[in-house]
């Protein structure tokens, strides 16, 4: 008989499986996006206009959707679901109508206030009367994309709960799909081509949330109206919220950070720290966000039926899992960062100087991709315990880590500054909060962990190494055609990749006999 604590690691590693898939498939949606974003518009005043307008909502919803919401949601939720699925199903009724009523009034003050949030968001902006109407004109017309992603994040706790994982981590390629098609048919109606976008945008929100529909039907959860406020449930979110604002997207908050410092540096910089986060989010986003996605609602039934000991076992497990990924990406994207940048984006408007910058602030980027990654796990092993102090208090502690030290790196390093002061601050996050939950629940990080940290760092600079070797074979040339230079990221990565298999089942990773186990079951 398998042992209980090994069937909720392999529940989780199957779980973050269908995530991961699903949001590869939205992370190659959102690459080619990109692409046609940066062939058509390239970097400058509009682009720049357009990333600060579309980061503000994309910003809240990180921030108070599924960065706080959904964390703060399914500890809560799940309790009640334990009890009986009648008041569970209640009870999300009453959090979706009370959210839908708070999102309609931020939706309609957002776009009052847009050129106050425009001139705290970007002050540099203010000195230049076209590009700044021009954000303020964008972001009025997205901001109610908030109230659209923020419900959508709310059905993902749902969903969650009923672990069902598919449908909120597919919902991001329908955004995808509508911002290409827009920039294609629509750009050409707009006196500023750009405008297209942001009308991507909308159309994308809303059939996000139109996707969710049918699978919360499906699993019983028929959302109605419902005004009791007074529920002692809401309250508990509430309590949960406010911190996991701070706790659950301090990277979030960091990015945001850059973009007003960037605004102050030479033009183009705000889209460099853009296209290089991009390339960040596919490891971040395919796996280490999947882990954390599928390991919360593991870690809130562990909680709520006092399984502690399998607590710490499963937080050990995803971490393992987490890091067996990220750290050979992080290695991959140092090495490879000029022909990633080169093949994703040069294009069109975006020439070889544009590579070259963006590509400097992807090293700088990677080096925190470790950091990056963790942070969810451990963030929602606090809010599983419904621990509302510990994660804001290190969040805060952070954030100014991040400010000073992108204040001290930006004049320097000009961009690159910001992206190593993101990188620092969550490395300063992480470690911190580690170091608390150990206190909190015991030794979780045993001999088993960093064995296996070890064997994924030998193995990942193995890969390295091989990746180097096989440059000096087929020399990159960045100024050859679009062709040589795919077909050379090409060959460098599954190179890369088999080195990284190899080297891993050499050394014995157990996190590679956890995957056969997985496939083979």
């Amino acid at each position: 008989m398998i042992p209980h604590k090994e069937t909720e690691n392999i529940r989780v590693v199957k779980a973050a499986w269908v995530v991961g898939l699903a949001t590869l498939l939205s992370r190659v949606f959102g690459f080619i996006r990109d692409m046609v974003i940066a062939g058509f518009f390239g970097a400058g005043l509009a682009t720049d206009a357009f990333f600060v307008a579309f980061r503000i909502p994309n910003l809240l919803r990180r921030l108070f959707a599924e960065g706080s919401l959904t964390i703060a949601f399914i500890p809560v939720f799940t309790g009640y679901l334990k009890r009986s699925k009648r008041q569970a199903v209640e009870f999300a009724g009453i959090a979706f109508t009370l959210l839908s009523i708070v999102l309609a009034l931020v939706s309609v003050a957002g776009i009052l206030l847009s050129p106050w949030i425009i001139r705290i968001m970007a002050p540099g902006f203010a000195d230049i009367p076209d590009k700044y109407a021009l954000t303020v004109f964008l972001t009025r017309l997205m901001f109610p994309y908030i109230f659209f992603i923020s419900l959508v994040a709310l059905c993902m706790g749902i969903l969650n709960s009923f672990r069902h994982f598919a449908a909120p981590a597919l919902a991001p390629v329908i955004l995808n799909i509508c911002m290409i098609a827009s920039a294609f048919l629509l750009r050409d109606f707009f006196r500023e081509p750009v405008i297209s976008l942001a009308v991507g945008v909308m159309v994308g929100g809303i059939l996000q949330l139109a996707l969710q529909i049918p699978f919360l039907l499906k699993v019983g959860a028929r959302l109605k109206p419902n005004f009791h406020f007074d529920h002692p449930g809401i309250k508990k979110i509430g309590i949960l919220m406010l911190p996991a604002v701070f706790g659950a997207a301090v990277y979030q908050t960091s990015i945001f950070i850059n973009t007003i410092l960037a605004s102050l540096l030479p033009e183009g910089s705000v889209s460099y720290l853009y296209y290089a986060d991009r390339v960040v989010q596919l490891p971040l986003g395919v796996f280490a966000m999947a882990v954390g996605t599928a390991s919360l609602p593991s870690f809130s039934e562990q909680v709520a039926e006092g399984r502690y000991e399998e607590l710490k076992d499963t937080i050990s497990f995803s971490l393992r899992l987490i890091l067996f990924v990220t750290i050979p990406a992080m290695i991959a994207l140092i090495v490879l960062r000029v022909p990633i940048i080169s093949v994703l984006f040069q294009r069109g408007k975006f020439d070889a100087a544009a590579t070259l910058f963006t590509a400097q602030a992807l090293l700088y980027y990677a080096v925190g991709l470790w950091a990056f990654s963790c942070i969810r796990v451990v963030v929602s092993a606090f809010y599983a315990m419904q621990d509302t102090r510990t994660p804001v208090k290190i969040a805060v502690a952070a954030l100014l880590v991040n400010v000073i030290m992108g204040i001290i790196l930006m004049f320097p390093m000009k961009h690159n500054g910001l992206a190593l002061a993101t990188s620092i601050s969550s490395a300063v996050n992480i470690v911190a909060l580690a170091v608390i939950l150990r206190r909190k629940v015991g030794k979780f990080l045993d001999r088993s962990f960093w064995t296996s940290v070890f064997r994924t760092t030998l193995a990942s600079v193995v890969m390295g190494l091989s990746i180097i070797a096989v440059s000096h074979i087929f020399v990159w040339n960045s100024e050859g055609v679009f062709v040589e230079r795919l077909l050379f990221l090409i060959i460098t990565i599954v190179i890369g990749l088999a080195v990284f298999a190899l080297s891993s089942l050499i050394l014995g990773s157990s996190e590679v006999k956890t995957l056969l186990k997985m496939k083979n079951g």
